[in-house]
Parts: C-alpha cells; structure tokens; sequence
C-alpha cells in the first residue's frame, strides 16, 4: 500500500527495539519483529531508526564519501577495473570503479583493509572502522528478529557468521562498501535504460538494472533518493524518498533466502540515476553486507527443527563459496509462498491488537482461509505442547516428510516409531511437521495435544477438506 505522496508505506523500526533481552519478550520487541517481518513480506525492504548519535555517524561517513570521490581522477587506471567477478567476492578492498555501471566503490573489509592509508596524498573515506561496527550489530538484531519471527532458536545463524571480534589474521567476510553511482567527473560507459513509470514519469537505470545482493542482510543509507525495490506482485517502488537522517533502508538477500528455504524473499533492486548529473558529486551510498563465511554451508536444518517444510531444492546443505560463485535466475524468487503468513498469537497479547487493526482496515489484505489458520495453530501447538513432553522426557524429536511418514504409521520398526510411542502420538496421525499434514490429520493432531481445542477456537473449520469450511 502507497502512502498520500505515492511512495509504498515501509514499515519502520527503532533498531534499539530490536535488541533481545533475557526473559520474555517485550512488547516493543515483538511489534517491532512484526512490522518488520510485514514489510519484508510485502515490499522485501523495511526502513529502520538509529538513535541520534548514530545517525549523525552516518552522515559524517556520507559527507566524508563524496569528497574521497571526487578527488578521484576521471579515468582510472587499468588496475582498478573490476567487473563482478564472484570468484572474488570475499576478497575485495579498497577502490575501484565499474565503468559499464557507472559506478565506483571503496570496499572496507576488516582484516584485509589497511586502517592507515599508503598514500598519503589519497586518504580514504572516514568513520569507516566505526560505520562498520553499527552497521554490522544493526544487521545481526535484524537476522535475529527474523529468526524469532520464523521461531527458530537463538542466533541460528551464528555458525556462518564472522567471530566477534575477528581473531588474530581472520578476514570479514562482510563488508562495507561506499559508493558513488553517476559522478559526473568520471567517464563511465554511461549505457542506461529508459523506464517509464506507472505515473508517466519517464526514468533512467543502468542497462544491468535489476540486481540481487547475495547477502544475508544488507543496509543501506544514501545521501540522495534513488534506490527502487520490486514488491511481491512485480511493481518498482522508490523506498528511500522519505528518509529522515537518522534512517537507513534494510532489505533480505539471496543467502537468506537459501537459510530460510525460500521463507524469505531476497530483494530484487535496482538505483535511478536520472537525477543525479545535475549535482557535482553523484549520488554517494553507504552499503553493508552482512555475509555469511566462505567455508560454511547455507543449510536448512534450524527451518526442519522448527517445523517449516522444507522443498527438495533446500534438503541439500550447499558450500558457501559455490553459492556465491554460482548464477541465480531471479524470475523464480517470487512465485513462492513467503513467511507473511505467520503471525503471533493475537488473543492473549494486547501489544499485537493495533496491528491486527490496521490489517483490517486494508482492503488489500484478505483474511487467511481456514487451511492456513489450521496450520498457524497447529504450529503453534507443536512447539508449545509437543516440543515440551518431549523435552520432559529426554526424547529427541525426529521429523520425517509427508511421504515417507505415510509408510511408517503403521509399522512398529519404523525409524519414528518408538518416538510416536513415548511421546504418546495420536494415533494414524503421521509424525511430521503440523503445516505438511491433510486437515483432518491436523485436526486430530489438536484435539490431542490441545484439549477444548475444538470448543474454544472459533476458526470457522470443517472436518472435510479446504476450501469446505463453514461461513461465519
């Protein structure tokens, strides 16, 4: 939904809301989880708020951007131009220019970035050692927030994750890189696209336009508007033409997108540069990557231990390094179901009721059907009923897929039948994630495991099959 001056309503988040505390959570921590996890669903980009302080670190880091910029000569030399060359993803630093893009980037990487400069006739961008520190911590809350969105356990990610601090000799795997798309003292190639907008406003992108970070998290500050974001139903939105000083854009990458079984969305963006040849400077960013580390596996087990279905493109666990090396076509990304499905119980917390409001009020939104409420709350069920006998009683949960549990309800030798036995399973329900089962499997998973299930929730159900329930 587009707010009165047409730019899509974000939604935004104090970062220091996102910060988890021992205990339950807070209110402020799961509205602002949920914001977040709309927008992220809706647009696959989110806007968040840094204090004052931190903001004004941010545009110290800007300022101090466009003037290493435009110190730099107007035709670099041959050394310093570099396509895209995955191969080297984890290994850039310093400057150097793209000229087909029109664009030039100074990578800091902790590690392998020099904090003193060589030269000292060409000082590189300030407060980058700082930028770096608050724009990493803000993107680890905000992996962490999506993480008790999709009820994963505590930082599931930590293992393809940088040390924190590096040790002695590592490298950043993530990065933080300052561009200048378009300066107009730099001779690029300058082959751009016309696009012209829903509203006839005739617009300039760059001929590689659409683009996908193959981050886990990526933030982003700029110090001019220009960065466009496709939603889920393919429409370009401008996301930065409103942002105050002290906010930043956030999107999901393509390594998320690979940790999460395609649970969330990357996003696919692309940077106008129509407007910018008027000005002396371009238009500077400040982007950081939150990257996983090039010896690790992007692998869906913590989605499998949660009970998310998992397709057979995610079951096997893939190399790092192979992922960042390898093409990935974008016009599959978005035909998949997203986690803007799940929601937090809303009956028993009062913080979540403006929320709820608000989606009434939008005609757009149309209430879940009753299949996917079923497996909301069958769902919900597992991890708080069946996740707790099992800890009670020492058993490790072992979850099968539909097809080869259908084989094993009736055999007393299969791999989860004495699991079914100790944890007292219902029984021809197969032992697998609740959102894989028929309706009527789920139904009888409840009734077990959730006593006056039936009589208390007001779900507008049928026995039969989805598509049949009731009307209220």
């Amino acid at each position: 939904m587009a707010g009165d001056d047409g730019l899509p309503s974000l939604g935004r988040v104090k970062i220091t809301d996102l910060i988890p505390s021992e205990g339950l959570p807070s209110d402020s921590y799961k509205l602002s989880v949920s914001t977040l996890s709309q927008s992220f669903a809706q647009y696959s980009a989110a806007v968040i708020q840094f204090p004052a302080g931190d903001g004004a670190l941010l545009r110290s880091g800007l300022d101090s951007a466009c003037l290493y910029f435009q110190q730099r000569e107007a035709y670099p030399s041959a050394d310093m131009i570099h396509t895209n060359d995955s191969r080297e993803w984890c290994k850039t630093s310093g400057y150097y220019a793209d000229p087909q893009l029109w664009q030039e980037t100074y990578d800091y990487r902790p590690g392998l970035t020099p904090i003193e400069p060589s030269n000292a006739m060409e000082l590189p961008p300030g407060g980058l050692p700082d930028i770096f520190g608050l724009l990493g911590k803000a993107a680890r809350g905000i992996l962490d927030a999506m993480s008790y969105y999709l009820n994963l356990r505590s930082s599931p990610f930590t293992e393809i994750l940088d040390n924190v601090p590096l040790r002695s000799r590592e490298v950043s795997s993530s990065v933080l890189s300052v561009c200048c798309h378009a300066r107009p003292s730099f001779h690029g190639a300058q082959h751009h696209n016309l696009t012209t907008q829903d509203d006839g406003q005739l617009m300039m992108f760059h001929d590689h336009d659409h683009q996908v970070d193959k981050s886990l998290i990526s933030v982003v500050k700029s110090d001019k508007a220009g960065l466009h974001v496709r939603d889920f139903h393919g429409r370009w939105f401008l996301v930065d033409g409103d942002l105050g000083p002290q906010e930043a854009v956030v999107y999901p990458g393509l390594a998320l997108y690979q940790a999460t079984a395609g649970y969330v969305n990357p996003a696919l963006h692309r940077t106008e540069i129509n407007n910018i040849p008027g000005n002396m400077y371009g238009r500077c960013s400040l982007v950081f990557k939150l990257m996983p580390k090039s010896m690790t596996s992007l692998s869906c087990s913590e989605m499998r231990a949660a009970g998310h279905g998992v397709e057979a493109q995610f079951q096997i666990p893939v190399p790092v390094d192979d992922f960042m090396q390898r093409s990935h076509p974008t016009d599959q990304l978005f035909n998949r179901n997203t986690f803007q499905s799940f929601s937090f119980p809303t009956a028993q917390d009062g913080s979540m009721k403006p929320l709820m409001r608000r989606r009434k009020n939008n005609t757009r939104c149309k209430p879940l059907p009753p299949s996917k409420r079923l497996r909301l709350e069958a769902q919900r069920v597992l991890k708080e009923r069946v996740q707790d006998i099992a800890d009670k009683k020492g058993i490790k949960l072992r979850f099968c897929n539909l097809k080869e549990c259908e084989n094993h309800i009736h055999a007393l030798d299969s791999p989860c039948a004495n699991i079914r036995m100790e944890i007292g399973w219902p029984h021809g329900v197969p032992f697998v994630h609740p959102h894989d089962l028929p309706n009527k499997a789920k139904i009888g998973f409840l009734e077990a495991y959730e006593p006056g299930w039936t009589a208390t929730h007001d779900m507008d159900l049928s026995l039969t099959e989805p598509g049949q329930a009731s009307q209220q």
